[in-house]
């Protein structure tokens, strides 16, 4: 039993009841009292409610476990006493913060006469506030309104912290991308310095980070650095700062990245179009742990951990001179190369999936499921922009789209010719009489490799549109290509219906 009795209640209510569908406006915050003195509920409960509140209550710690663990009428609040019947207040508590589904529940602690002990223990516990009886008014409010307030902030940066990181996540289950989490997760934990090439748009900035991220260096910043936006007279000062009145210009003093680095990563994006005069001074850097800033002669001491990318084959730019080769040896200890789309076909799906979960969840739009004849139209394009144009793509069809993703919403492949790549053509071959009237010059003409191949393909298509009785969405699908594509190439061929 509660050790105060009825002090403090206003009006008497029935053990066990509650409200909360009837009470408070809609979506209003719903707080479940649990107290065996049935005039601290009703007290409790009309407090709240006069505020706007849902109020659920029960006089039992076993009742208030059985509401808390209700999923479809969450609670987002619960205030329990101490001294309760059977299972206490801290033994509710405890059990609370064990359960997974319900551990995050925010909960406040009231007691008739309460010991340090019980105000430590309940903090210790997970307790959001602990106050004492007599209740007052204004107590109950701002503590409700503090912990909501405080929880709701928690949530905010909870999600922005998951968004974060699942913006530099990297998904895949091809061999190409298992061998790369493989090599990540070898290096990471070293102070080795680490070379990232691959084509534009492999993600070779999502690698940095998951290489920091998992390295004993993730606590620390990790300051990126487009190298090949600098302009080359400002490189030194945005890679090392300047004192104020360096140069013109020079209004406040700067701190440079490798300084701001300081603890932890340095990721130098682009590396291969630094020019050779900060190039040495990068090399410097590396070989001495020491930087300057510009219009300084103090010498500062920093620990970073350099990782470094680029799209050019830096062996090649060593032998043309325009790349230091021992930088490019210092940065080179461990290569990594980021695997292009095309290495990975059996990800697409995979990865379109998680851009339209991701592009649906940051602009407040429903899942939008994805056609089976859409991934397979997606998997047959050879994406040259690699994961950055699949992203683009899939972003675009879920503007476009309706309640799922259809093959009608996906764009013309801006890559794809009508007749077919754009290879030069080759030896001649002879064309069979049955073709000729295809050919581009007639009977007996002869035939280059690509007038043969456009002409092979012709006939592919005519066959199909035939055998799915000129269904385009179906012969699309079949033929792998989008429907836009093959209207393109239906006309392109002069293909009729009556052929």
């Amino acid at each position: 039993m509660s050790e105060t009795g009825g002090r403090g209640a206003l009006h008497g209510q029935a053990a066990g009841s509650h409200s909360g569908d009837e009470s408070g406006a809609p979506g209003a915050k719903t707080v479940l009292v649990v107290d065996d003195e049935k005039n601290i509920r009703r007290t409790m409960q009309l407090v709240l409610e006069g505020e706007g509140y849902n109020v659920l209550s029960a006089e039992n710690a076993e009742d208030a476990l059985r509401i808390l663990a209700n999923p479809n009428a969450p609670v987002d609040l619960a205030i329990f006493d101490v001294k309760l019947p059977k299972m206490s207040g801290l033994e509710a508590l405890e059990r609370i913060r064990k359960d997974e589904a319900i551990r995050d529940t925010p909960i406040v602690v009231i007691s008739g006469h309460a010991t340090v002990n019980d105000a430590v223990l309940a903090i210790k516990l997970g307790a959001s506030d602990f106050f004492e009886k007599p209740l007052t008014r204004e107590r109950i409010l701002v503590s409700v309104r503090n912990v909501l307030e405080a929880a709701k902030t928690r949530r905010a940066l909870q999600e922005a912290s998951l968004q974060q990181s699942q913006k530099y996540e990297m998904i895949g289950r091809s061999p190409a991308i298992q061998k790369l989490f493989h090599e990540m997760e070898k290096v990471a934990p070293t102070k080795a310095g680490v070379l990232i090439t691959g084509e534009s748009g492999t993600g070779k900035e999502l690698i940095s980070r998951a290489i920091h991220r998992l390295s004993p260096r993730s606590e620390g910043p990790f300051v990126r650095v487009n190298c090949a936006a600098i302009p080359r007279e400002l490189i030194e000062s945005e890679l090392f700062g300047h004192e104020r009145g360096a140069f013109t210009g020079a209004q406040t003093k700067k701190r440079g990245f490798f300084e701001q680095a300081h603890g932890g990563t340095l990721f130098l994006d682009e590396i291969g179009d630094m020019d050779l005069i900060a190039q040495a001074k990068v090399l410097r850097a590396l070989q001495s742990g020491e930087v300057s800033r510009v219009g300084s002669e103090h010498i500062m001491h920093v620990d970073v951990r350099v990782l470094a990318a680029t799209n050019k084959d830096l062996s090649r730019e060593v032998e043309r001179g325009n790349f230091r080769e021992d930088l490019f040896f210092r940065l080179n200890v461990f290569p990594i190369r980021s695997p292009a789309l095309r290495e990975r076909e059996q990800d697409i799906a995979l990865l379109a999936e998680a851009f339209i979960a991701a592009f649906s969840r940051e602009n407040g739009m429903k899942l939008k499921p994805i056609d089976r004849d859409v991934i397979r139209a997606l998997e047959s394009r050879k994406w040259p922009g690699n994961v950055r144009e699949l992203k683009n793509v899939v972003e675009r069809m879920a503007i476009l789209s309706g309640d799922r993703v259809t093959i009608a919403d996906l764009p013309e492949d801006p890559h794809d010719s009508p007749f077919g790549d754009d290879t030069p053509d080759e030896a001649p071959v002879e064309a069979h009489d049955d073709d000729a009237h295809h050919s581009t010059g007639g009977a007996g003409k002869a035939q280059t490799l690509r007038e043969y191949r456009d002409l092979a393909e012709r006939r592919y298509i005519v066959e199909t549109l035939r055998q799915t009785g000129w269904n385009i969405s179906r012969t699309a699908v079949i033929l792998g290509v989008e429907r836009t594509n093959l209207h393109r190439k239906i006309r392109g061929y002069g293909i009729v219906r009556d052929e």
